[in-house]
């Protein structure tokens, strides 16, 4: 059996210009890989320096696997190609910018499998390294996130995060291509009552190369929430506003019309408004009844697809034709 394929943890790690960061990283990932036999998938995501040339010379490495995106595709589409080509149990996200630290992955590992996580994400607490609107721009996000779910991870957007490998697997047609899939898969994984846990990681700071997160890229992530809100739970996104209005236009409008003044059209307007919101509501939580009973047809049909006896299956109906 290929030693490869007794492997327990894969490390997806997408790449795009780091020809700066690549040489360092890849010194450091090879050793753990090899010392515990760890698999590492790099994601070129169409890279417009020397990194393609770099990583197909690290190809000759046993343990490494690299991936080549024609163009770029997005921080997204990069994990999702990687984590779709990992065959181990788990699998962690690993940013190749040179600011994770290899000596928190054995013990992340560590840490799930000891308390049997789902998900675990690198909390990287003060040790952010980062301009201060965008460490504000993070706090908001957490906070609507917060207000639309029932979120209790603190480093929300944190791309150092192990998975078991079957289960983000079958929630990756639901995440973006952007640089958004961080916040949103762990929504997901939140959501639909996984075991997401938290542990602190080292963070080091950037020494060459350029962040591509930009203000676009918060509002982008802000309206990605919202999307997944609504999925999830449209209820905690329409109910409370549609109530608040409806409220509003009643203590608005009944004093109103006792003093035989009239309707109000203010009053009239807000509850109005209250009546739409509750029916956008009402839809909506159909709406996300029936796309949470197509994630749940595609986990057992992909199980189906991946099981043995699947195959075994196949053979039986060749062999009666």
């Amino acid at each position: 059996m290929n030693p490869r394929e007794q492997a327990e943890l894969t490390i997806v790690i997408p790449i795009y210009n780091e020809e700066e960061n690549l040489p360092n990283l890849i010194s450091e990932i090879v050793p753990i890989c090899s010392t515990h036999n760890f698999r590492a998938i790099f994601i070129n995501d169409g890279s417009k320096d020397n990194s393609k040339e770099i990583l197909t010379n690290a190809m000759n490495d046993p343990y490494i696997d690299v991936i080549h995106h024609k163009v770029n595709k997005g921080y997204g589409a990069a994990l999702k190609s990687g984590l779709r080509a990992a065959k181990t149990e788990y699998v962690i996200t690993f940013d190749g910018d040179g600011q994770h630290s290899v000596d928190d992955i054995v013990p992340t590992l560590n840490f799930a499998k000891a308390n049997d996580a789902d998900m675990v994400v690198g909390n990287r607490g003060s040790s952010v390294h980062g301009q201060h609107f965008r460490e504000f721009g993070k706090l908001i996000l957490r906070g609507v996130a917060k207000m639309l779910m029932d979120l209790q991870i603190k480093d929300l957007n944190s791309g150092f995060k192990l998975y078991k490998t079957e289960m983000v697997q079958n929630y990756l047609p639901f995440c973006p291509n952007t640089m958004a899939f961080s916040d949103i898969i762990t929504l997901i994984f939140i959501n639909n009552r996984n075991l997401v846990l938290e542990r602190p990681i080292t963070i080091r700071p950037r020494t060459t190369g350029k962040s591509t997160i930009n203000i676009s890229t918060a509002f982008e992530t802000l309206g990605t929430i919202l999307n997944v809100a609504v999925m999830f739970n449209p209820y905690k996104l329409f109910m409370p506003p549609a109530f608040l209005c409806l409220i509003l236009g009643l203590a608005w409008g009944i004093p109103i019309a006792i003093q035989g003044r009239g309707v109000s059209v203010g009053s009239l307007l807000l509850i109005t408004l209250a009546a739409f919101l509750f029916t956008i509501g009402l839809v909506a939580s159909q709406l996300s009844a029936i796309r949470m009973q197509m994630l749940e047809e595609y986990q057992i049909k992909r199980r189906r697809l991946t099981s043995p006896q699947h195959f075994n299956d196949i053979c039986d109906e060749e062999k009666q034709n």
